[in-house]
């Protein structure tokens, strides 16, 4: 059975901080007069009962906590979820709500360093006392050697925007959604790169160097779908680095090169016929000059001669007659 349970994120108001630091301040006076008070008396339940309370008021006192506009905390009470304060400004709260960080960031920032790879969490995943970033993040990843839908290698890289959209689920469906997002991120764009051919598909197939928004919406869908259970919403995805790996860029370069000429000769063949169509029909219309098979073939030759050619051409001119 599966003991895992999707958490969501329940919106709580905290008490206005400026009323209650008013009240305790005015407690803490009203008991510290009050001890004095008892102690003169000699009162001594009185006296008790006012040194109990000073701690209290002093604990109450570590309540207090401020939101900038984009910024939550999550109350948690000895490990259990009782709701999110998104509203911004100076609160006040039960000073017992835990002050803890996610447990797995230590742990997955040292695995990572003793794996060889680069640190992908920063230091801290909360702001501190469970506090947690609303506002858009960017992640620019790095570039990512991988073969495409043909097999063949290119070097890939995204850019990221992304922002936490339900803070139970970052906090408490994984175990860091500051590692998480990066290590998803890389994982979707290496499939995305093998559904797609880097260039030079079939007819109306896409590709990722000439459907970049096609392929850019794709990645987001699939950033999207990935990273949900984590409470994290993907506001854009788009390619940032597309290019073949050096050890077959030049191999590449040298058929891109040959497949524009056979395309330019294509048109420029295509674009002559029907030029020398229209100087034949234009001949025989007008009645210029009357030509047999023969000649006809000579005129189409030497008129593609002329069309299709890369250099200049130099006309001969015939002084004597077309049948000697």
């Amino acid at each position: 059975m599966d003991t895992n349970r999707v958490n969501r994120e329940r919106v709580v108001r905290a008490l206005n901080g400026w009323m209650m630091l008013v009240v305790l301040v005015g407690l803490l006076l009203a008991d510290v007069a009050l001890l004095i008070v008892q102690a003169r008396s000699q009162n001594v339940p009185g006296l008790v009962a006012c040194c109990i309370f000073l701690p209290m008021i002093a604990i109450s006192l570590t309540g207090f906590f401020s939101l900038q506009p984009n910024e939550a905390r999550v109350f948690i009470l000895f490990g259990a979820y009782r709701g999110t304060v998104r509203d911004s400004g100076f609160h006040w709260a039960n000073p017992f709500y835990s002050n803890g960080s996610q447990p797995g960031l230590l742990a997955a920032a040292a695995q990572n360093k003793l794996s060889g790879g680069r640190e992908t969490a920063p230091a801290r995943t909360t702001l501190g006392r469970n506090k947690i970033s609303l506002r858009a993040r960017t992640l620019n990843g790095d570039k990512l050697k991988v073969n495409d839908k043909r097999g063949n290698p290119i070097e890939i890289a995204a850019v990221v925007v992304w922002r936490v959209e339900d803070t139970a689920q970052a906090l408490f469906d994984v175990d860091n959604y500051d590692y998480y997002v990066p290590t998803q991120s890389e994982s979707a764009l290496r499939h995305l790169a093998n559904l797609y051919a880097y260039d030079g598909g079939e007819e109306n197939e896409p590709t990722l160097r000439s459907n970049v928004d096609e392929v850019s919406r794709a990645l987001r869908e699939e950033l999207q779908e990935r990273l949900a259970k984590a409470g994290v919403t993907v506001d854009e995805a788009r390619l940032t680095h597309l290019a073949y790996a050096p050890e077959i860029a030049q191999v590449m370069l040298r058929r891109q090169q040959a497949e524009a000429v056979i395309a330019a000769r294509r048109k420029i063949v295509t674009g002559a016929v029907s030029m020398v169509d229209m100087a034949l029909k234009e001949l025989a219309d007008k009645q210029v000059v009357q030509l047999d098979d023969e000649r006809r073939a000579a005129m189409v030759s030497n008129l593609m001669v002329v069309l299709c050619s890369e250099s200049e051409v130099h006309p001969v001119v015939n002084t004597g007659t077309l049948y000697n």
